[in-house]
């Protein structure tokens, strides 16, 4: 049967235009990835109802689109080498037209190395053959892991082995977003872009605790000169929803990946989020701060103690603010207009509370609850 599908999808991919990687994910990408909260444990049922979740709590609608399968839906090869999925995936031809029955896409997840992260078949020697099945299935996204590729490759051939998967889906005409999962090695920032990725991983595997999140998020400062409409700096998943954090911390959660123009990829359980977790992952006012158009990263401008101000140029000559208190007390916090090149009075919308605070001449203060954020839009 597959090698039907790949059939008829070569004939219609033949009369595509190829799509050069750089033109996708012209803002971050925003969907739900499997890993976080199902690990193992995610089936087509699952994949289904998720995206149903999504369109029916209003994700879809707020921005989020791809529905990523992360490892462990790969099965054997066939007698032709083909990647065939295992019995919890019957027919990925079927689900991805389902997903995009609902508006959305669909991602998936495999390894330039022999195998994957969770010794499931990677695509070692197999990167055309599996780019074409992607295609023919009906693939939108790929996250590609490092894992054991670095039992057949040096590290020094990372590049060109990500290139080589990114060739392989472009030649397909399919536009196919492409995620480089290395964890940062050999600063990856540096490089990915000519490889063909549109996002790549910066730091390690986030875990659900603030502990995780702070280290992996304050770290990123100094990387955003290499972020931009079409490749992006992933400092990875969001763990918003999963339990290990307050409500307050995964507001500063939020916050920061949407100043630092992160890719905002839900990890949580969207068939039983609570009105609170649905309120930070859908917040339009935070949300546009994330995706806006002018495509900058943003990076921190003060630092006093546990007390730090991240700004996010935006379109239109305003600005994104984050008075962050990542101290065990609640802490006042002080953006100076002057860090921003500014002067004069600007007007300040609070985006968490959803009101005005006025115009303020030289620089707006908050007392910042512990581990908590004040967001901003400055005019």
């Amino acid at each position: 049967m597959l090698r039907s599908i790949l059939a008829t999808a070569a004939l219609a991919l033949a009369a595509m235009p190829l799509v050069h990687a750089q033109e996708l994910a012209a803002t971050p990408p925003m969907g739900w990835n499997s890993w976080n909260h199902f690990e193992a444990k995610v089936d087509d049922k699952t994949v289904r109802e998720i995206a149903d979740a999504m369109v029916s709590s209003g994700m879809r609608d707020a921005g989020y689109v791809y529905v990523n399968i992360d490892d462990t839906w790969e099965g054997e090869r066939d007698a032709q080498g083909n990647i065939r999925t295992n019995g919890r995936f019957p027919d990925m031809k079927a689900l991805a037209d389902y997903v995009h029955g609902k508006g959305l896409k669909i991602g998936i997840y495999s390894s330039p190395g022999p195998k994957t992260c969770a010794a499931y078949e990677g695509s070692y020697k197999h990167e055309q053959q599996d780019a074409r099945t992607y295609a023919a299935w009906g693939i939108d996204y790929l996250k590609y892991d490092w894992c054991s590729a670095s039992k057949v490759y040096p590290r020094s051939d990372m590049p060109k082995v990500y290139k080589l998967m990114a060739d392989a889906l472009q030649a397909t005409g399919r536009p196919i977003v492409y995620s480089l999962c290395q964890y940062g090695l050999d600063k990856v920032w540096e490089w990915g872009a000519a490889s063909g990725g549109n996002l790549w991983r910066t730091t390690g595997d986030i875990s659900d605790r603030w502990k995780s999140m702070e280290s992996i998020g304050f770290k990123q400062n100094g990387l955003e000169k290499y972020a931009g409409p079409g490749h992006w700096n992933d400092p990875d998943m969001l763990e918003v929803g999963n339990g290990g954090m307050t409500a307050t911390e995964y507001r500063a959660h939020m916050s920061l990946w949407s100043i630092l123009a992160a890719p905002l990829l839900a990890g949580n359980d969207l068939r039983s989020m609570t009105p609170e977790t649905l309120g930070i992952l859908t917040n339009r006012e935070v949300v546009a701060i994330d995706q806006d158009t002018l495509g900058k990263q943003g990076y921190r401008v003060a630092q006093d103690g546990a007390s730090e101000v991240w700004a996010k140029p935006l379109a239109g000559g305003n600005w994104a603010i984050g008075l962050f208190n990542r101290g065990p007390e609640t802490a006042r916090v002080t953006v100076h207009w002057r860090d921003l090149g500014l002067s004069g009075k600007h007007r300040v919308r609070d985006l968490w509370a959803h009101q005005d605070r006025g115009s303020h001449k030289d620089e707006f203060w908050y007392q910042v609850p512990s581990h908590g954020v004040v967001l901003l839009r400055v005019k």
